[in-house]
């Protein structure tokens, strides 16, 4: 194991954090206690999600993994999404999730999942999840880098200045949903 292979320097090298020495790092930065703890699933998507990636688990940095919690209250979703620099595995704890990907060349990939099931998410592609069953659904995740990037489809789309009518033109969305839509999300113009 690699904590116990290398010295305090090497240790808070790893850490890449400028305030890492050894005189500072402890074994809070190589603990992290918050995937205990449910998510707040009181939003739009019914969903809370609680992150362990290298800027809240610092002893994560360069190490090539992270970790994160999902509860999904009857019905919650986790939307359309990418991580553009990690791989995703999912492990269903509780619940009936439907889960699902899009290959780059447009073939969807979808399952339902239930309790002990995995489903593995390629680094990049587009997936999501959603709670179908009819109680609270919790899955743990597992990626491929310490902190594996994030873009979620209806926010890249909705959440910012980029003028409706382009969106229109290359989505082939209507206007008027679209100006609802960024409404919605906090999106202008």
């Amino acid at each position: 194991m690699l904590l116990f292979k290398t010295s305090v320097l090497q240790t808070t090298q790893l850490l890449k954090a400028p305030q890492a020495t050894p005189a500072n790092v402890t074994v809070d930065d190589f603990a992290y206690s918050a995937l205990g703890v449910p998510g707040n699933t009181s939003n739009m998507i019914k969903t809370g999600i609680t992150t362990a990636f290298s800027p809240q688990f610092p002893g994560l940095n360069g190490l090539g993994v992270a970790l994160a919690r999902a509860d999904l209250a009857v019905g919650g979703v986790v939307p359309m999404h990418t991580h553009h620099g990690a791989s995703e595995i999912v492990l269903i704890i509780e619940g009936t999730i439907t889960a699902g990907f899009i290959s780059s060349y447009n073939e969807v990939y979808l399952k339902t999942l239930k309790k002990g099931d995995i489903m593995v998410f390629p680094q990049g592609l587009l997936h999501f999840q959603v709670n179908v069953g009819d109680t609270p659904a919790l899955e743990f995740v597992s990626f491929s880098s310490d902190n594996p990037g994030l873009q979620i489809l209806h926010t890249a789309l909705f959440q910012n200045d980029l003028p409706t009518d382009l969106i229109a033109r290359s989505t082939f969305l209507d206007t008027a949903e679209i100006k609802k839509l960024k409404a919605l999300l906090g999106g202008t113009n």
